[in-house]
């Protein structure tokens, strides 16, 4: 089953023997074995049962709290793994020090490919002259990455390449009834950025649980500035994920008309957008699938699923930082 999501209020969440039981206005809604769940997703109020915190510490299953739009609140962490020598490596790498940037680097040239590779297949498509320039744009971002050597410029590149990405964003939409201007959050006050934020907001949920599995600091990036309870390091390693996943995600729904103009709700007082719950359990299914759909690993050269290469990217950095390689070698899709 994977990723299990809450999202009628007010449902209790217990355990009954090996089972996650689910009930709502007296009525059973779930009941699912624990050995099938790899996260529990809480999308709105739920109670939940001090039997059902123990077994899924126990069982190191993550449960993360998102509000009806999709913004993260918190999150229920099981014990970190033992392997204290990942996370020895991982405090000894200093910021700015050359694995650092190595990593950094990895990291945007992860994403900006995937920027540029999403928006070459919409060009080859339907050939745009601002589709062209933009992936030029990109290219040239990408080109000059290892011309940095501090992780501030570095930012700079990988902000001014999101800012491209995303001025043309509304070219990868197919669908008249909806329209991209330009990203906005907290909160997202049109429909397809509320898609985004709620997609990024679940794939945060994931990789999170992967950094955790193979035993990093989640708190503790490279890319993402520290700050108090900020997961930098899950932060960072979500960066080249954001296209392939989220982003395909939101673009699969909107442009082949799986969700529509009635399926959001304007919050009257802050003009937040949100799914309604009809819309809302549509996007978690194509969230699902797309997790669990398989592809050929660039650097494995075999099938995985989207949810398994969480885990393998960690690995993959993980290998880096304790000198086991000699590069982090990102995900990169071809299209």
């Amino acid at each position: 089953m994977g990723t299990i999501y809450i999202t009628k209020d007010d449902t209790f969440i217990g355990k009954i023997d090996e089972r996650i039981h689910v009930k709502a206005d007296r009525k059973q809604i779930l009941d699912v074995p624990f050995i099938k769940v790899d996260g529990l997703v809480i999308l709105g109020r739920s109670n939940f049962s001090p039997a059902l915190v123990a077994e899924l510490l126990e069982r190191k299953i993550p449960m993360s709290f998102l509000t009806t739009t999709g913004k993260y609140l918190g999150r229920l962490e099981p014990e970190l793994t033992k392997n204290i020598f990942i996370r020895k490596a991982q405090w000894k790498t200093e910021d700015n020090s050359e694995k650092a940037l190595h990593i950094v680097k990895g990291f945007i040239r992860g994403k900006l490919k995937n920027y540029r590779n999403f928006l070459q297949l919409r060009n080859r498509q339907n050939n745009h002259e601002k589709l062209e320039i933009s992936i030029n744009q990109i290219q040239d971002i990408i080109d000059g990455l290892e011309r940095k050597n501090n992780v501030n410029s570095l930012r700079g590149l990988e902000g001014a390449g999101s800012a491209i990405y995303f001025s043309c964003f509304n070219l990868l939409i197919k669908n008249n009834e909806f329209s991209f201007n330009t990203r906005n959050r907290r909160p997202p006050t049109d429909p397809v950025n509320s898609l985004l934020s709620l997609g990024y907001a679940l794939l945060r949920h994931d990789i999170q649980s992967a950094v955790n599995i193979v035993g990093f600091d989640p708190y503790l990036g490279y890319l993402h500035v520290a700050h108090y309870g900020r997961p930098a390091l899950a932060l960072d390693l979500m960066e080249e994920f954001r296209p392939i996943v989220t982003d395909a995600v939101v673009l699969n729904v909107i442009n082949n008309k799986k969700i529509t103009p009635k399926d959001f709700i304007i919050e009257p007082l802050s003009n937040a957008v949100s799914l309604t719950k009809e819309g809302l359990q549509i996007f978690l299914r194509a969230y699902e699938e797309k997790k669990q759909s398989k592809f050929k690993h660039p650097v494995l050269n075999r099938q995985c699923t989207y949810q398994e290469s969480f885990e393998i990217q960690a690995r993959f950095l993980a290998k880096y930082l304790m000198d086991e390689t000699k590069q982090y070698p990102p995900l990169i899709i071809k299209k």
